[in-house]
């Protein structure tokens, strides 16, 4: 059984390349630092019949280029790079582990509220420019803070949140009422969260249905006095209309890690004062690395993980 790994995040780490070498020996690995483009991705992926990928795109082009490939098994936890109806069509199975890297995700977005709160990032900046200003700022614990999304990601932002003692309303499109009774969760419309927040913390896929779900009028329907936390998807939020909210005093600031086209290249919305951009790391740790690899090494020969694909 040939294995090629075209998740450069598995590459480079040498715990998961030894393991993954253990069980299968001759298994390639990107070792170029780079998402491989769809040309690059067929050539690396010609001739092996079990892959691992990462943010590489999947689409019906690749699975007809590279018939031999059967099972792919998904390092990390998002499949909005995978067109699933393509690869039902093709016979690929495709191998996934949800919430193996929820404890990463959850603290950045922790840590965006925070930062956010306490405009820890613009007065660090001043203090090393010599300016020494104190304005005022707010608690987490204090805080409304509104879930949108409470699937895994979801779930342990809002058992955080509630340690610190905010108070945590919810939404999804899937009911998670015993969760919600056990955590003192409030489960709200979109409509009551995005009005009655004092912070919005992003935690839903992208796909059909969510793409643009953050739009000028959602942001307009936010308190000014509001922040918005995206660790998800970029593509949920129109970065265009945040960047005006942001400039119009729609909403207080923002904070995200992910972003429509990466590395993004706008730069006024990139400099400004009350917005914090991150490089996609929210599931970017030592161990939610190596969760992710393990997951993904043992969808190569699990049928249990296997995503159900509609017919």
């Amino acid at each position: 059984m040939t294995i090629a790994v075209a998740s450069r995040s598995f590459s480079r780490n040498a715990t998961l390349r030894a393991e993954l070498l253990q069980r299968y020996p001759g298994a390639r690995f990107n070792l170029t630092d780079r998402v491989l483009p769809r040309g690059e991705l067929v050539d690396f992926l010609r001739g092996h019949e079990k892959a691992i990928t990462g943010l590489e795109t999947l689409d019906a082009p690749v699975f007809s280029a590279v018939p031999e490939v059967r099972v792919v098994s998904k390092y990390g936890v998002g499949l909005d790079t995978i067109d699933l109806d393509a690869a039902r069509r093709h016979g690929v199975a495709i191998r996934w582990t949800p919430g193996v890297n929820r404890q990463a995700v959850a603290e950045l977005a922790i840590l965006m509220m925070i930062a956010l709160s306490r405009q820890l990032v613009p007065l660090a900046r001043e203090v090393g420019e010599g300016v020494w200003r104190q304005p005022g700022g707010r608690q987490l614990s204090s805080a409304i803070v509104g879930i949108l999304g409470c699937g895994q990601v979801g779930q342990q932002v809002a058992r955080i949140c509630r340690a610190f003692g905010s108070t945590v309303l919810a939404h999804d499109i899937v009911s998670y009422d015993e969760f919600y009774r056990a955590h003192s969760v409030t489960p709200v419309t979109r409509a009551h969260l995005l009005r009655e927040s004092d912070i919005v913390s992003i935690h839903v896929p992208l796909d059909a249905a969510t793409r643009g779900m953050i739009g000028a009028r959602e942001l307009n329907a936010m308190k000014p006095t509001a922040f918005l936390v995206n660790t998800a998807r970029g593509g949920i939020v129109d970065e265009e209309a945040l960047k005006r909210a942001l400039i119009g005093g729609e909403i207080a600031g923002a904070a995200a890690d992910v972003f429509n086209v990466e590395p993004p290249a706008d730069r006024e919305l990139l400099t400004l004062p009350n917005f914090l951009a991150t490089p996609h790391i929210g599931a970017n740790t030592w161990e939610a690395a190596l969760a992710m690899g393990r997951a993904a090494i043992e969808g190569l020969d699990d049928p249990s993980r296997e995503i159900a694909l509609a017919k």
